[in-house]
Parts: C-alpha cells; structure tokens; sequence
C-alpha cells in the first residue's frame, strides 16, 4: 500500500523534545514502513523520519504554531505532492476541509486535540468525504454528532525504550507547564506521600512561563526538583528511575502520551480518572487512578506492583506495531468503500461509528 500522511509545519518528525502529534506520526510512519508499505511524509525539511518526504517545504516554524496561513501553505503543496499514493492520512485540521485535494484519493484524518463543541461543526463538515479517527472512546464520548469512524489508540516504538529499575526514590512529573496537566496537584500528592518529586516540563510559551513564575515556582520546596524540558533520552531515564508517574491532569485529555511511555519503562501511573487515563492505566495492575488524595495513599502500594505488567500492558496494547496494523486495517476498508462510490463511504463512517462506540 502507499501511504501519504501529513502533519503540521510547526515542528520536526519526530519532534526534537515536546511534541505528541509528530512523535506519533513518526512511530506511524516507521511501524508502516516496516510492515513493507511504501510511506511518503509531508513535513517540515528538518524533520528526521527515515521515510521519503515530500520535497520543497520549509524548516519547521514553532513560533507560527496554529497560524492558519501557516497550515494552509502547508496543506496545499503536500496535497498536491501525493498524486500517486493509495490513501492520504491527514493529521492537520485545515487538511480534510481542503477543497482541491487529488480526485480519486480517499483521505481519513486523526483527531488529536479535545472533540469539543467548537471543533465538532468542523469534524461533522469533514466526515461527508473523510474517515475520522478518534484517539480514545473518552474523546468519542465529548459529543455524539461527529461520525466516528474508527477509535485507534496510540502507539510508542518500544525498541528505543529500556524498562528501568524504578531505584531513584523518587516519583516524577513529565508534561507542559499549564494547569490542566495538574503540576499543583502532582506536588500534592508526592508531598502527602512523603516522597521527592522531579519535574520535567515543557516550558516555552509566554503563557506557559507566567504560569510557572508566578504560581507554581513559589509553590515549589526542598522536595521537589524543577528539571526543565528533556530530550527523549533524558525523558525515559528520568521515568525509569522513578517509582511512579504522577499525572493527576484535570481536563478530559483525549490520550496522554506520557503514561504509555511511563509504563514501557516498567514505571507504574498514578493518574486521575479523566479523559483516556482510564482506558490506559489498569487499576491495581500498571497503576492507580483516583482523586489526588486517593493518589497519595496508593504510592505505598507502587512497590507492589510488577514493572514487567506495566512494560508487557504497552507491549500488548500500545505498541507502534499494533497501532500500524488497525490503522492499515482501516485504510484497506476505506479504500474499498471509497472505490465504490462517495455513498458507500458515508455508509462506512456510520457502520463504523457503531462498532466503535
């Protein structure tokens, strides 16, 4: 099959540190091409993915994130250098609403950010000619009037991930600096707990750095260590060390890649019960999930449980590998409807939309 997936310009595939969308693109694209797809990547010039890329574009630009001209300049080129492919996976938001994409080429879209009542106009417009994908039965559940074709979780490329010993005494914090990722509540619960905290975030916005300055700095003590911003490397020997993640988000996150790359580790989640943390950490097996201060009274019990449960749940549900199989699983049914007419396309969403949901 050939395959021609789209991302944003904004940043590099695999992104250099913060960046969910490109790292799962990138695990996409080398778990297709190793299943022997021909994969063809529209993406910024300085992107790293060892697939053939649409040639012409521009470095990645951070600081024009979420511009639209920035993605319509994007979008159009990337469309127009996919002429020969079978099916087009489109990980933007302009992409799907483009009207000049290539006649006789289907194209399905990922949902990466919340489905929430702004955004479902947008996705209800594209499911007329474009196979949606969810990213979680949590994101689904935001708004029943979006035709869903398929819930597809994400997956992590286990072969650059070592299970650590989970010796470092500590409990660690890995997200982006903002209140929704539940820092505050983080510190809380190591503190309650009794243990170190350590804090890898990402930090780069003007939001972002008034957030910190002014509320979660002062609120820092002697247990808690501010680490910055990792690279990968960095990111998982952090995780290994440490006897448990603590991600107590407090909005619906539609996955949260953090805590399958935590659990590849061997280190078990602590997390509350929003948006896909549910679907990810099994209760009393690879983690905890509950209000922070049931969190806090659960770290006692983090010694208990198996690293290698936690390690073996992501290489059983979330491994790039599974997430390549369902996703060609799903091109090779689009494709088919898609041939034989815009109708039975539309049919495939709905049919699909009730198998998922």
């Amino acid at each position: 099959m050939r395959i021609g997936l789209i991302v944003g310009p904004w940043f590099t595939v695999p992104p250099e540190k913060y960046g969910g969308t490109e790292r799962v693109v990138d695990a996409l694209a080398r778990a297709l091409a190793d299943a022997g797809h021909d994969v063809l990547l529209a993406t910024a010039s300085d992107s790293t993915c060892p697939v053939p890329q649409v040639p012409g574009f521009g470095p990645s630009a951070p600081e024009e994130l979420g511009q639209t001209f920035s993605e319509l300049g994007h979008v159009i080129p990337a469309y127009a250098g996919m002429q020969d492919v079978d099916i087009i996976h489109d990980h933007t938001l302009a992409g799907p609403l483009y009207a000049h994409r290539p006649a006789g080429i289907p194209v399905v879209t990922t949902i990466h950010g919340p489905l929430s009542p702004m955004y479902s106009p947008l996705y209800r417009v594209m499911a007329q000619d474009t196979a949606i994908i969810a990213i979680s039965h949590d994101q689904c559940s935001r708004t029943r009037d979006v035709p869903v074709t398929a819930v597809i979780h994400h997956g992590i490329d286990l072969s650059a991930v070592s299970i650590g010993r989970g010796a470092g005494g500590y409990a660690c914090f890995v997200g982006r600096m903002c209140p929704d990722k539940g820092l505050l509540e983080a510190v809380a619960v190591a503190r309650e707990a009794g243990v170190p905290l350590k804090i890898a975030a990402k930090m780069h916005a003007k939001d972002e750095q008034e957030y910190f300055r002014d509320v979660v700095r002062p609120a820092l003590g002697h247990q808690e260590e501010f680490l910055g911003e990792l690279s990968d490397p960095e990111k998982f020997e952090l995780m290994g060390d440490a006897l448990a993640l603590i991600n107590p988000i407090q909005w619906h996150e539609p996955f949260g890649l953090v805590m399958i790359e935590a659990l590849a580790t061997g280190t078990p989640v602590l997390a509350t019960p929003m948006g896909a943390a549910p679907e990810i950490v099994r209760h009393g097996i690879t983690g905890f999930v509950g209000s922070p201060r049931e969190l806090a009274a659960c770290v006692e019990r983090v010694p208990f449980l198996s690293r290698d449960a936690c390690r073996r749940s992501v290489e059983e549900s979330f491994s790039s590998a599974r997430m390549a199989a369902d996703h060609l699983d799903l091109y090779a049914k689009v494709i088919e409807q898609f041939s034989a007419g815009p109708l039975s396309g539309r049919s495939l969403l709905q049919e699909n939309q009730r198998q998922a949901l």
